[in-house]
C-alpha cells in the first residue's frame, strides 16, 4: 500500500471556524491531498466540529482532489455515534478516533472500563465497514502496576476492534522513543501524527521531567494549564528525529497516512502548515 501524507485540520482550526470552504482550498493549494478532521463538539455536531453539512464538505473535497482519512470524535457518546457514522459514512471517510476525552486514569479499573468502551465503538464501526483508532498524547505514558497506561489500552482492547494512530510528538513528550514504539505496535497503527519540538523551548521535552507529576492525577485543566504554545514548531525546525520516525514508520504495513499537524504556532495557520509541507517533503524526499 502507498504511504500517504496529509494535514490535521486542528492545524487551522481557527481559518476553518471563519471560513471552511475557502480553508479548504488553501490547504489543497498548499499541497496536501488528505486531511483527518477534529470534531470536539460531537455533542451537538455530527460532523467535522465546524457545522459543514455533509453533502457540502464531500462536494468540496472532491472539487479540490482532496479526501478525508479519518476524524476525532470528541466526546464520544454510543447515543450519537450512529448519526456522526451516517456523516463519515456519506464523506467516504472509513475510520473515526478519540484523542482527549479519557482522562484523568484514576486508577487501572477506570482504564479497563474505558477499553470496554473502545471495543464497543470499535464494534460499530466495524459493522458499517469502519475502523476506530486511538491517539494518544502524554498522559497514556503514567503507569499503574509497572504498566503504562498506553499498555493496559493496548493489552485489554480487540486488535481487530481498536487500532492505533501515534502522536511522536506526544510519545517523546511522555518519555518514549517514538521509533521504538513504532516498531512496537506496528500491526496495529493505522495513522500517524508528526509535529516537532523547537531547539530554544522554554520547557524540557519530557513532560514529567519538572513540568508535571508523573505520580499525580492529570487533569484536563492540568493539562490544559502546561502546554506552552513556544514548544511547538513546523515540520524540520526543530529536534524531533522526524527522518528516522519516518523510515521507520515505512515498516508498519497498515500504516496508511502520516498527519502533520501543529498544536499552536506563532505563524499565521496556513503559512504555518506550507512551512511544515516544505520541511517534511525536505526531510523525506526520498520517501515521497
Amino acid at each position: 500500500m502507498e504511504l500517504k501524507f496529509g494535514v490535521q485540520l486542528y492545524s487551522v482550526r481557527r481559518s476553518l471556524q471563519k471560513d471552511p470552504y475557502g480553508t479548504l482550498a488553501k490547504i489543497a493549494e498548499a499541497g496536501f491531498k488528505y486531511v483527518e478532521a477534529a470534531n470536539h463538539h460531537a455533542d451537538k455536531d455530527d460532523g467535522i466540529g465546524f457545522g459543514v453539512p455533509a453533502n457540502k464538505m464531500k462536494e468540496s473535497l472532491d472539487s479540490l482532489g482532496m479526501s478525508i482519512v479519518g476524524c476525532h470524535i470528541n466526546p464520544l457518546n454510543l447515543d450519537r455515534l450512529p448519526a456522526v457514522l451516517d456523516y463519515h459514512e456519506a464523506l467516504g471517510n472509513k475510520q473515526i478516533g478519540c484523542d482527549i476525552e479519557f482522562y484523568p486514569y484514576n486508577d487501572i479499573d477506570y482504564v479497563l472500563r474505558r477499553c470496554e468502551l473502545f471495543n464497543k465503538v470499535g464494534e460499530m464501526c466495524k459493522e458499517r465497514g469502519m475502523r476506530y483508532y486511538y491517539h494518544n498524547h502524554y498522559q497514556e505514558f503514567q503507569k499503574f502496576g509497572g504498566k503504562t497506561v498506553y499498555e493496559i489500552i493496548i493489552e485489554n482492547t480487540d486488535p481487530s476492534l481498536v487500532f492505533l494512530e501515534m502522536d511522536t510528538y506526544w510519545m517523546t513528550r511522555g518519555g518514549q522513543d517514538p521509533v521504538q514504539m513504532i516498531e512496537k505496535y506496528k500491526d496495529r497503527l493505522i495513522l500517524l501524527h508528526q509535529k516537532d519540538f523547537p531547539k530554544n523551548a522554554p520547557q524540557p521535552l519530557v513532560m514529567f521531567d519538572g513540568i508535571v507529576d508523573i505520580e499525580k492525577e492529570i487533569t484536563f485543566n492540568t493539562f490544559e494549564a502546561t502546554i506552552d504554545p513556544l514548544c511547538f514548531t513546523e515540520i524540520g525546525t526543530g529536534v524531533l528525529p522526524i527522518q528516522d520516525i519516518i523510515n521507520t514508520a515505512r515498516n508498519a504495513s497498515n500504516l496508511e497516512c502520516i498527519l502533520l499537524e501543529q498544536d499552536h504556532t506563532q505563524l499565521d495557520e496556513i503559512e504555518s502548515i506550507k512551512t511544515s509541507i516544505n520541511g517534511f517533503r525536505s526531510l523525506v524526499h526520498e520517501v515521497f
